[in-house]
């Protein structure tokens, strides 16, 4: 089962940009399309962005969209998120995670899942 570490929260500004990354180790990567979720505080987790196992099909929440772009480097066995934009409602706990379906976009469609980055947007 892969193994997934994120790495680039912090805190910025309304109007600030950040680069999350997660790097996978231990599977197939090229073989898993890959999510990025979040969860606020006192919010359910909720599903952000998904690039396809090649990166060329991807999804975005509404939320996100246009503000948030996914990447893949499959050489790399990383999956990327480039927030620009940022609002202090995008504050939260964001994961990664692998999909073992071979489509949806449910928690329930993800095996594995990283320990999460805290992402912080002052106002």
């Amino acid at each position: 089962q892969v193994q997934l570490v994120e790495s680039g929260g912090g805190l910025v500004q309304a109007g600030g940009s950040l680069r999350l990354s997660c790097a996978a180790s231990g599977g197939t990567f090229s073989s898993y399309g890959m999510g990025w979720f979040r969860q606020a505080p006192g919010k359910e987790r909720e599903f952000v962005a998904f690039a396809s196992r090649s990166g060329q099909i991807t999804s975005y929440a509404d939320s996100v969209k246009g503000r948030f772009t996914i990447s893949r480097d499959n050489a790399k066995s990383t999956v990327y998120l480039q927030m620009n934009g940022l609002k202090p409602e995008d504050t939260a706990v964001y994961y990664c995670a692998s999909r073992i379906t071979t489509s949806g976009l449910r928690e329930a469609d993800f095996h594995s899942w990283g320990q999460g980055t805290q992402v912080t947007v002052s106002s």
